[in-house]
């Protein structure tokens, strides 16, 4: 199989088939600790204090453009190369990571379903070394950020919000969405959002790996859902809600991120 018919999902073996393509990367958003432990070869460590910026209260937002330019440099992203993006804890920070990318217009990406516990679980080759790619001549360039197909700031969600026009998806604990467990400077959802946890979106028995997306789909219309319109997905800093950007991307549901999420609500 060519790298260009890897999907927007890969599994382990698929990866492991192009390991050593040229115009492969391999992102790993794992926590540090055990990224220097263990890795993917030829994967490129990237810490999540690069995939967000804070304001005031605001944490989780999009980085400006000069500092996705600069990450993108760093990782010698060209556009001919595919990435493919993983973690360590079923897949949000990957998810969040692959949204930033999308907003920023790369297009050939692909999430590694149970990221390095499947890896590791195929007994598939690590490594412990680090990873330097060679610099290409044309990197990603970052144009304009503003609000797009993939991201909606609090202006526009707010009228849509008091118009009830829009489909919420509130991703935190359920603790957070009633209110209960106090994570901000106020407890609660905001108004309409239907609640369905992100940890429900992957299987713990097998090694992180999403459920069968008729599952999640079926769980989602019985949450109350409506595949057939558009979605905003939110948590507490656009972090869990990476991966449920992710699942609705390989439902085909139209979705959007508010970035700024509960912490700016």
């Amino acid at each position: 199989m060519s790298i260009a018919a890897l999907g927007l999902l890969v599994e382990v073996e698929q990866l492991f088939a192009h390991l050593h393509h040229p115009k492969l990367r391999i992102l790993d958003v794992s926590r540090e600790s055990v990224f220097a432990q263990l890795h993917i070869p030829q994967a490129i460590s990237v810490s999540p204090r690069e995939l967000v910026t804070s304001e005031d209260f605001v944490t989780g937002l999009l980085p400006s453009q000069e500092r996705l330019q600069a990450f993108f440099t760093r990782l010698a992203i060209s556009p001919d190369h595919h990435v493919v993006v993983y973690d360590d804890e079923g897949g949000a920070w990957a998810g969040r990571l692959l949204w930033n990318l999308h907003v920023a217009g790369f297009t050939q990406t692909s999430f590694l379903n149970g990221g390095i516990h499947a890896w590791l679980a195929a007994s598939l080759p690590i490594s412990n070394q680090t990873f330097i790619p060679e610099a290409v001549e044309q990197v990603i360039q970052v144009h304009d950020l503003s609000p797009c197909n993939y991201r909606i700031e609090y202006a526009e969600l707010a009228v849509q919000v008091q118009q009830r026009d829009v489909q919420l998806w509130d991703c935190r604990s359920k603790e957070e969405y009633s209110g209960e467990r106090l994570a901000a400077r106020r407890g609660g959802h905001i108004p309409g959002a239907l609640w369905y946890e992100w940890s429900n979106l992957f299987d713990r028995k097998n090694h992180l790996k999403l459920y069968p997306l008729t599952t999640i789909k079926q769980q989602l219309e019985q949450r109350g859902f409506h595949l057939s319109q558009p979605v905003v997905v939110y948590c507490q800093s656009h972090h869990r809600s990476g991966i449920a950007y992710i699942i609705a991307r390989l439902l085909d549901w139209q979705v959007r991120v508010y970035d700024a999420a509960w912490s700016e609500w």
